[in-house]
């Protein structure tokens, strides 16, 4: 093997991985990134841009299916298909450029190919070995599937479904999380006739069960069916389409099965264990400042046991990079991330649910909701949905949780105003824009502090 030294070496190029190379390279550190397909991973070629650029095609569909509604007179006549393939490419193309360039301008040496651990802490890429002072490892998520069932022309993942060569008539999906959501969301816009299969007893489980009734209504009015409480029994595939079993001995026909069961660790086969670095049903085991059990070796991102989210991994890498350089960077914990669902109407949160709250401090918990009926900005854009905040009793505010069109670009006053542990009496001077969304969070926060203004 020829051998290659850098101060860092990363395995894999996407969220957590490309942000650990750049803020290392930024401080100084010579870098090789290691990445066997394209940087960017999951989140820029089969993830968070390009489903949400389909997401963006299907809010267009609906405003021109309603724009009669505002006083604009336009016609629907249908969706090519083949149009927005080459829309979200042409976005997820031009970040890619993007990304590349700023890799090459902070002089990170990119190494293509499948990397491996070895025992003595170094990385092979072929007959190549590379060898760092410290070690990240950062190769992401895949989507699991339910054992039994086999990809194919009629039973999906998201990578499949993304490139869909036509728009289902009707779509089944495996899994009411944030994938099978947002998906339900963009082919109703396209007009398929949708039905999601959740086992637990609501939409988005591990949201606040406020929004997740919220959302249930939002999709019944627009004519997604969700049937929740009720597990998977099997599925059996033709050339015609898709039967599903359900475990109460109902059955539902479609065109594709969407399986939408979440994302598992890609930390098989390269070597890890072998290495000294233990895994806990296939997540990395790691300390609160993502050491793992080997010496000198990270982890960073969907390989790490919490939220599956590229902004946390961006997060990490970071953190990651100024922990070996010797900053001392804050530790923020997954309560304090920031998570959004891209349906229509969008879902985002931040902190603690009620039910958390109140498990963590009985009684001692406050809770106020806004409906955005009352609020203005939201009238106008025709979008129904509430805000709900949480707080300890004369404490300080722990959990905000938003529904409704557009509410993901509310989430980082939020995430500010949990993650500074701020009172609501502290928040109610300050001003919200007049018309805004952003009002019925400032409406929220006047009502914990105990001066309502446009709420009961």
């Amino acid at each position: 093997m020829t051998d290659h030294s850098f101060d860092l070496v990363i395995l894999g190029g996407g969220s957590g991985g490309y942000a650990a190379a750049l803020r290392a390279a930024e401080l100084g550190s010579s870098v090789a990134l290691v990445e066997k397909d394209k940087l960017g991973g999951t989140c820029l070629h089969r993830g968070c841009i390009p489903t949400k650029a389909l997401l963006h095609s299907a809010e267009v569909a609906d405003s021109i299916r309603g724009s009669a509604h505002v006083g604009v007179r336009s016609s629907f006549e249908g969706i090519d298909i083949a149009a927005v393939h080459a829309y979200r490419e042409g976005i997820v193309a031009k970040k890619h450029k993007g990304l590349e360039g700023l890799i090459a301008a902070r002089k990170i040496t990119v190494v293509r190919g499948a990397g491996r651990l070895l025992d003595d802490g170094s990385v092979a890429v072929g007959d190549d070995r590379y060898r760092g002072r410290d070690v990240v490892l950062a190769t992401g998520s895949s989507s699991r599937l339910i054992p039994g069932l086999e990809v194919g022309e009629r039973i999906l993942t998201s990578e499949q479904a993304l490139a869909l060569p036509e728009v289902p008539r009707r779509a089944v999906i495996l899994g009411g999380g944030v994938i099978g959501v947002e998906f339900a969301s963009i082919w109703r816009s396209f007009g398929a006739e949708v039905t999601i299969v959740e086992a637990l007893d609501r939409l988005l489980p591990t949201e606040d069960a406020a929004l997740s009734k919220a959302l249930e209504r939002a999709f019944r009015k627009r004519g997604i069916t969700a049937r929740t409480g009720v597990r998977f029994a099997g599925a059996e595939s033709s050339a015609g389409g898709v039967t599903v079993a359900l475990e109460d001995g109902s059955t539902l026909d479609a065109d594709v099965l969407l399986v939408a069961v979440g994302r598992g660790p890609v930390t098989a086969g390269i070597g890890l264990e072998d290495a000294g670095v233990e895994l806990d049903r296939g997540f990395v085991r790691v300390d609160e400042r993502l050491r793992t059990t080997r010496a000198g070796v990270w982890a960073v991102g969907d390989i790490v046991p919490g939220l599956q989210l590229a902004h946390r991994s961006f997060q990490q890498g970071i953190f990651v990079a100024e922990e070996i350089a010797g900053l001392r960077p804050t530790v923020v914990p997954d309560s304090l991330v920031p998570r959004v669902t891209y349906s229509s109407p969008e879902v985002a949160s931040v902190g603690l649910t009620e039910e958390q709250a109140r498990a963590a401090h009985g009684e001692a918990v406050v809770v106020r909701e806004y409906n955005l009926a009352g609020n203005g900005k939201s009238e106008i854009l025709g979008t129904a949905g509430l805000v709900k905040v949480v707080r300890r009793l004369d404490g300080p505010v722990v959990g905000v949780h938003l529904v409704g069109d557009r509410v993901g670009e509310l989430i980082t006053e939020g995430q500010l105003v949990v993650g500074w542990e701020a009172h609501p009496e502290d928040i109610a001077p300050f001003i919200h824009a007049h018309p805004t969304q952003s009002e019925a969070l400032g409406e929220a926060f006047l009502a914990l502090a105990g001066k309502p203004l446009h709420a009961l």
